[in-house]
């Protein structure tokens, strides 16, 4: 999943955008529960090495099709290949390597602390978005409800899950180290659609010669039908359309209002894998995610600017 990476002002949402950030988040809510299908089968380094071949060449045939096609800038491609590491190839592959010890509905709420993250690294590394004190209790918010999650009595042992967990946390931390090194595309003259088509190549250039000593994959089994058609299904819907409309929704709708879909991602995940995956969710994971809402709530503001007015609205019709 692609961070935003412009400065687009919010706006009301209409019905239409809606619409496609629910779609939006059940496409990727759905990838979740894909990998759950193939991670029962195939290696991690596999999956996401066929999630991003095949979106590459979708994304590639659409932007020959429809747009200018890529930049042949040398200092374009190198920013293509950081972005394709640090936006693709890891998280991708520290999420699907979480997926073989987690539920694909934790794992997605642990990917949804991705803004809790991007709120610190922006302080961090940029001048223009600094840390404010409700971003700041919204940040502690958040990860209190990451420990909540994890548990008192998980570093008793490094086991499986404790280190699957921190892997999605580390994805979450390189997709918000992502949306701050995103930001120099803009700059650098090249569309959205190019850098999502730009990126994800790189990212499938990479990951070639790691998938052959790793996973070698003339070795595996053929996994079968279901699986492929999961992979295919991840990779077509769940990355290559999911990011045309992420990105036609960025420039319509904004980058605060697309934060949304972290908040509804989670519940498709855990309904997919509820029905389809028979994976349950403990108490406090659920409490977890609700902590995790409430921060991303305090961190976006909005809520608590509507209760101010909705409270002084009241306070001025008694006092008439």
């Amino acid at each position: 999943m692609t961070r935003s990476v412009t400065t687009t002002p919010n706006v009301a949402m209409t019905g239409g955008e809606w619409a496609m950030l629910v779609t939006l988040s059940l496409l990727w809510g759905g990838g979740f529960f894909f990998i759950g299908v193939a991670i029962r089968a195939l290696p991690p380094f596999s999956i996401v090495f066929s999630r991003l071949v095949i979106a590459a060449l979708v994304l590639l045939a659409v932007v020959t099709i429809a747009g200018p096609g890529l930049p042949r800038s040398g200092r374009v491609w190198r920013a293509f290949f950081a972005m394709g590491a640090i936006n693709n190839l890891i998280p991708f592959s520290l999420l699907a390597f979480g997926q073989t010890a987690l539920a694909s509905g934790l794992v997605s709420i642990l990917n949804a602390t991705t803004p809790l993250f991007g709120v610190v690294v922006a302080h961090l590394l940029t001048d223009d978005e600094r840390m404010t004190p409700g971003r700041f209790l919204g940040v502690l918010t958040g990860f209190l409800g990451v420990a909540i999650m994890i548990g008192r009595g998980a570093f008793s042992g490094l086991g499986d899950t404790l280190v699957a967990e921190l892997a999605c946390l580390g994805a979450a931390l390189s997709y918000a180290l992502a949306s701050v090194y995103g930001r120099r595309f803009r700059r650098l003259g090249v569309t959205p659609m190019q850098t999502a088509t730009g990126q994800i190549t790189a990212a499938a250039i990479l990951m070639a010669p790691l998938v052959m000593v790793v996973d070698r994959p003339w070795e595996i089994a053929n996994p079968g039908t279901a699986v492929w058609l999961s992979i295919a299904t991840l990779a077509i819907a769940s990355t290559a359309f999911a990011y045309i409309l992420y990105f036609r929704l960025l420039a319509t709708a904004g980058a605060v209002n697309l934060l949304l879909v972290t908040l509804l991602v989670p519940v498709s995940a855990i309904l997919l894998g509820a029905l389809f995956l028979d994976e349950r969710l403990a108490p406090t994971h659920l409490a977890g995610m609700a902590l995790i809402a409430l921060g991303l709530a305090a961190i976006d503001g909005r809520p608590a600017r509507r209760l101010r007015r909705a409270f002084a609205g009241n306070g001025k019709t008694n006092g008439q």
